[in-house]
């Protein structure tokens, strides 16, 4: 699919092609066309021109996402390639344009926003490598405490002291990049750019360096929050930092696995639980929580009745809810306002159908995003389950891999969700009758694989067929039999895959020891 081009658009290629030439020439460029040359030099990837675009910067604010997104000259958004040649030249444009002394513009530039960047899966850049989120707050940290060493030795200009530009990002902490992160938080005050982190990810990081690294960050300025794997917050930890760290902008909060554990609550417990419900409550942002993999049965009425926010996102996926959780949310003021939902890992058909119907009925006029993997709907259910999406006219996208469906089941079901116009991506189970008689659902890691691979790629073909012959060529279908794409994990699975391999080998260790004593 070509995107058209402007006049101008064409023109900025062509000036910005000849780096050499659109470099030398730049101080006869006109303010008002730096934001159409910077699009089309992250168009072609050259990095050269966009370094020194940033480093002469003339306006007062650089807006990635706005830059590289849908403009008038050129429809398309470039903000999805986090092509790592041009993201580099830009963040090193950046810190050039604070030590730049002869830039023949006045320096004005108070704001540059990096928020806009988006992590998916492919990248449509030439140069095919990618710089993710943690790698550009590896950079940025990098870039802020070199410049600082830099000003302390070297025999600067005075002006350069009186630069104060705030950096917007999203922060992608983990034990790798802990020590330049907090070294660039710390010294804040005295560097030129200063890091305004409005969304914060923490994986892989000791309890102590979490708390530590979160006070830094000004909390009052953050907008989402997720803590996610390998920090081992539980629930008293939490009302720990609600009662030390107030979040008055937060509209987004993702809580690790087993953060909650209904089964071994005390009396303490149920007041703890109470007063984190309440904590959120004054959080009169927040609109998405994500809570999966907790034992929450029969507490979520406690822990969400206090908001007075409707939330937006929910994912309460494999969190044990009982029927009196789904009662809960089916008539809360939540229901009517839920865009994405996932409620994965329990077993709607038995125990909770009417309910679930009810809660899909309310919160159908708005449901873009739906989630039920590994939720034991079986053929006998997809009538209901058609019936009970008709509705949803705004749904864009549908996951229910790891149900036990046949290929029938499946065609079935895809003929409906053709006729859902907002319908953009389908996820979908490897057919029950592709694996051998008598597998039990869920299905186990080990045998996940172990199916008939030839005749599912029939049933997928025969299913892209159907969406083909409705002319929704638009919809993307797949089987990630491992769940879906997360750039953040993507980007960080080497540190993962070794801090697991550690604490295993931890726990080996301890085991042998007291196994040893016993003997």
């Amino acid at each position: 699919r070509t995107t058209m081009k402007s006049l101008r658009f064409i023109s900025a290629e062509a000036f910005v092609s000849n780096a050499a030439f659109a470099r030398k020439s730049l101080g006869d460029v006109a303010h008002d066309l730096f934001p159409l040359l910077f699009k089309a030099s992250y168009l072609l990837e050259q990095g050269e021109v966009i370094h020194d675009l940033v480093e002469n910067w003339p306006l007062f604010d650089f807006n990635m996402g706005k830059l590289l997104g849908a403009t008038l000259d050129y429809q398309e958004d470039l903000s999805q390639r986090t092509c790592s040649v041009c993201l580099e030249s830009c963040l090193t444009g950046l810190r050039d344009y604070v030590l730049n002394q002869s830039s023949p513009y006045m320096k004005k530039l108070k704001v540059v926003d990096l928020t806009g960047i988006k992590d998916v899966e492919v990248q449509f850049c030439k140069c095919k490598k990618t710089m993710g989120r943690w790698a550009r707050t590896q950079l940025l940290s990098k870039l802020c405490s070199d410049l600082l060493v830099y000003l302390q030795q070297a025999q600067c200009n005075p002006g350069i002291f009186e630069i104060s530009i705030n950096v917007l990002i999203d922060l992608f902490v983990t034990e790798r990049n802990y020590e330049l992160v907090l070294q660039a938080l710390l010294k804040k005050c005295s560097c030129p750019l200063k890091i305004c982190c409005v969304a914060f990810r923490s994986d892989n990081l000791t309890l102590q360096k979490f708390f530590y690294i979160i006070k830094l960050t000004d909390p009052s300025l953050l907008c989402k929050l997720e803590i996610v794997h390998n920090v081992h917050l539980e629930m008293e930890h939490l009302e720990m930092l609600f009662n030390s760290v107030h979040f008055p902008q937060l509209m987004s909060l993702t809580l690790p696995a087993r953060t909650f554990n209904v089964r071994r609550f005390t009396a303490t417990d149920e007041q703890m639980l109470a007063n984190i419900g309440e904590k959120m409550g004054e959080m009169t942002q927040l609109t998405e929580l994500s809570m999966s993999f907790s034992i929450l049965t029969g507490r979520i009425q406690k822990l969400l009745s206090p908001l007075k926010t409707p939330l937006k996102m929910l994912d309460v996926s494999n969190c044990s809810l009982n029927h009196a959780d789904m009662a809960f949310l089916a008539n809360s003021f939540h229901a009517n306002h839920l865009e994405a939902l996932d409620l994965s890992g329990h077993n709607i058909p038995e125990l909770y159908p009417s309910t679930f119907f009810k809660l899909l009925r309310c919160c159908s006029s708005v449901l873009r995003s739906l989630t039920l993997e590994d939720c034991n709907i079986q053929d006998t259910h997809v009538n209901m389950l058609i019936l009970g999406l008709s509705p949803c006219q705004k749904l864009q996208e549908f996951k229910f891999i790891g149900n036990p469906l046949s290929s029938q089941a499946l065609k079935h079901l895809f003929t409906f969700l053709c006729e859902l116009p907002m319908l953009k991506n389908v996820e979908f189970p490897v057919p029950r009758d592709c694996y051998p008689i008598g597998i039990t659902y869920p299905i186990d890691d080990g045998s996940l694989c172990r199916f008939d691979h030839q005749k599912y790629d029939r049933v997928a073909e025969e299913l892209n067929l159907i969406l083909t012959q409705a002319n929704r060529e638009d919809v993307k279908a797949s089987t990630p039999l491992f769940g879906s794409y997360d750039a953040a994990v993507q980007e960080t699975n080497n540190e993962l895959g070794a801090y697991l391999i550690k604490s295993f080998k931890e726990t080996l260790e301890k085991f042998t020891t007291s196994f040893n004593k016993m003997s």
